[in-house]
């Protein structure tokens, strides 16, 4: 995977359905989380992270043709929604993935990582149309 000489930053995002956004979670588990969020910041990696909240709290835009159309929560029709991200600093993909082997999430979790394209990369890509 991606190994350069220069730092990364990778989004982490944790998934969740219509059904499961509003699941209770237990003490125990934000605690775990916590600890491991303050293990991430020890280790000078984590840039910036947030919880959202429910979709019934948010609306979507969707663009056609000249027009938008404003869609209020909640999206029941979605079959994954986004309920929290981190931002880390890290070498590698290779080592996002190895701290994510320790973190707390519960069983049937589905964290996604991407690589953030930095301002430099955006302005080629602008530039190259």
């Amino acid at each position: 995977m991606y190994e350069g000489d220069t730092p990364m930053r990778v989004m982490i995002l944790a998934k969740s359905t219509p059904d499961t956004e509003h699941a209770e979670h237990d003490q125990g588990g934000f605690d775990a989380m916590g600890q491991f969020t303050r293990e991430l910041v020890d280790a000078g990696l984590l840039l910036d992270a947030g919880g959202l909240q429910p979709s019934s709290r948010g609306a979507k835009v969707r663009y056609e043709r000249k027009r938008q159309t404003i869609i209020d929560g909640p999206f029941t029709e979605a079959k994954e929604l986004v309920a929290g991200f981190w931002i880390w600093q890290v070498q590698s993909l290779d080592e996002a993935l190895e701290w994510l082997k320790r973190a707390p999430f519960p069983e049937g979790q589905e964290i996604e990582v991407r690589p953030v394209l930095e301002p430099d990369a955006l302005g080629a890509t602008a530039e190259s149309r």
